[in-house]
């Protein structure tokens, strides 16, 4: 096992193509540990399918997956591995686990192990379940922070492992089938508002049904739109006041004024902005947006990442980029929340990217800007 482990560290440290050479996995158990996929978060009676898009792409940039590996998912149960073989309401398909329909009792944690003779690689993905009645909004949520005038274009995110049958997706807002959208206007799928009003925020719910071995299944996901500003002053005809209003009472209404409690905006601890992210052509990218802000306002704070100011689902890097694991916990001065964004692969493409991170409450809105580079790009003589 001793030379299995040296053979192995010697493929992961050669140069791959004429890239930089790679850092070493972590072992476990005598398998090598992929960073863990963004966890999901998912609604009962639905369909489900778990992707490991990190596992994947780290054995196609070790060059260790031929086409004939064995992939095995298993759903860890503590003491013991469960495994799905057959047409069961759960099953493997290649490299992703269907869930026909999902049901609460899926929540846990499943881990997709590539084994031949010579390598033993693991990955792993948290899935959580909701029951219809029980549904945690906030996780269950792509959150979309948004200033008034501002336009809305997003795209019914993560459905690209579903062949969609002739319906078109469906959004509505706040639950209600009667309180459809339509009027703001739909297109491929994309819920659109050309100028955003206070009157939009909420929540709305983009619905299709999938066809999968000639039967069908409701599949959902769910945005919270949130709407900071003030919504255009309309023209009236009632005349301006203020010239014959009385100090006094003015004076008063100042006074009510100074004593309303200020909220502080939220604060970006990381990244900075103008921050450049550097990884390998090829590698991925595990990447951390990191909020300071009172803890009495840490449910109510939207923390998201943007690609070229579009949302994940909505850029060019839906698919090989995830956003997710939002953490909050208690530090010195208030509660920090943690946002995840995973790249898959950098490219060359990604280097004319714009990334920014924006954090929104009561308080106030904040966003700082990055950028990605490939490592040795600059400088690099050769």
């Amino acid at each position: 096992m001793v030379r299995l482990a040296l053979i192995f560290a010697v493929v992961i440290t050669e140069y791959v193509y004429g890239r930089p050479p790679l850092p070493p996995l972590p072992m476990k158990d005598s398998c090598y540990l992929v960073s863990p996929e963004v966890q999901i978060f998912r609604v009962e009676g639905e369909a489900v399918i778990l992707s490991f898009s990190l596992f994947e792409r780290e054995l196609k940039v070790r060059n260790l997956a031929p086409p004939t590996a064995r992939y095995l998912i298993t759903k860890d149960n503590g003491t013991e591995h469960v495994a799905y073989e057959g047409d069961g309401r759960v099953q493997q398909r290649n490299k992703q686990l269907w869930f026909l329909p999902a049901q609460a009792s899926d929540s846990g944690d499943y881990i997709c192990t590539y084994r031949n003779g010579t390598h033993c690689v693991t990955g792993s993905i948290t899935l959580y379940v909701y029951k219809p009645t029980s549904l945690d909004m906030e996780k269950l949520s792509y959150n979309i922070p948004l200033v008034v005038g501002e336009t809305l274009n997003f795209k019914c995110p993560s459905l690209d492992n579903f062949n969609k049958t002739d319906r078109l997706i469906e959004w509505h807002k706040e639950s209600s089938s009667t309180d459809s959208v339509a009027p703001f206007g739909q297109d491929s799928g994309k819920l659109m508002i050309p100028a955003v009003r206070r009157s939009h925020a909420g929540v709305y719910i983009c619905q299709l049904t999938v066809l999968i071995n000639h039967q069908q299944y409701k599949v959902s996901r769910i945005l919270r739109l949130h709407v900071q500003g003030t919504d255009p002053a309309i023209t009236t005809t009632v005349p301006d006041l203020s010239m014959t209003s009385d100090p006094e009472l003015d004076n008063s209404s100042s006074d009510s004024t100074a004593h309303t409690p200020i909220i502080p905006p939220p604060v970006i601890v990381l990244p900075l902005n103008g921050t450049i992210f550097e990884s390998p052509h090829g590698s991925g990218l595990d990447l951390f947006c990191k909020v300071l802000t009172e803890c009495k306002m840490a449910d109510s704070t939207v923390v998201r990442w943007l690609v070229n100011g579009q949302s994940v689902e909505s850029s060019y890097l839906n698919g090989w980029a995830l956003q997710g694991g939002r953490r909050v916990s208690k530090v010195s001065g208030g509660c920090q929340i943690e946002l995840r964004l995973v790249v898959v692969e950098m490219t060359e493409e990604n280097v004319k990217t714009e990334l920014k991170c924006i954090t929104q409450n009561q308080g106030g809105r904040q966003e700082v800007v990055a950028q990605f580079q490939l490592e040795g790009k600059i400088g690099n003589m050769t």
